[in-house]
C-alpha cells in the first residue's frame, strides 16, 4: 500500500493571513522582548544598588537616543503582551471564537498598545517636566 504525503504541519500556505495570526505572532515575540527587558531592569536595580556612579552611567545610557528607543519599544511590548493575555485569557473561558470578534480582538491589542504607550510617555514626561 502506498503512502500519501501530507503535509505535518499546514502553515502559510494553507491557511489566509489575518490578523489573529500577527497578534499571536507579537505577543510571543514581546515576550522574548520582555525577557530581554528583564535584564535590563536588573542592570538598573543593581546600579540603583551599587551607588551613586554606576547609576549615574546606567542612567546615561537610558536616557541616550537609542537607550529611549529600546525603553519606548520595551513599553509597547509590556503593554501588547497585556492586552494579548487579556485577550487569550476572555478565549480561555471560551468567548470571542467566532472569526469577527477574534479579528476585531486581535486589532483592539494593537490599538490599546499603541495607545497605552502614548499615554505611558506621555504622561512619564509630564512627570518629569520635559513637556
Amino acid at each position: 500500500m502506498a503512502q500519501v504525503k501530507r503535509p505535518l504541519s499546514p502553515h502559510l500556505q494553507v491557511y489566509r493571513w489575518g490578523w489573529h495570526m500577527a497578534a499571536s505572532i507579537i505577543n510571543r515575540a514581546t515576550g522574548a522582548a520582555l525577557a530581554f527587558g528583564s535584564i535590563l531592569l536588573t542592570w538598573w536595580l543593581v546600579a540603583l544598588a551599587t551607588g551613586h556612579e554606576y547609576f549615574d552611567i546606567v542612567q546615561g545610557y537610558a536616557g541616550s537616543i537609542v537607550g529611549r528607543l529600546v525603553l519606548l519599544g520595551l513599553t509597547f511590548a509590556l503593554m501588547q503582551h497585556l492586552a494579548g493575555g487579556i485577550r487569550h485569557l476572555i478565549m480561555d473561558m471560551g468567548k470571542m471564537y467566532d472569526l469577527k470578534a477574534n479579528t476585531a480582538s486581535a486589532r483592539l491589542t494593537f490599538v490599546f498598545s499603541i495607545v497605552m504607550t502614548v499615554v505611558i510617555w506621555v504622561a512619564a514626561y509630564k512627570v518629569l517636566g520635559v513637556m
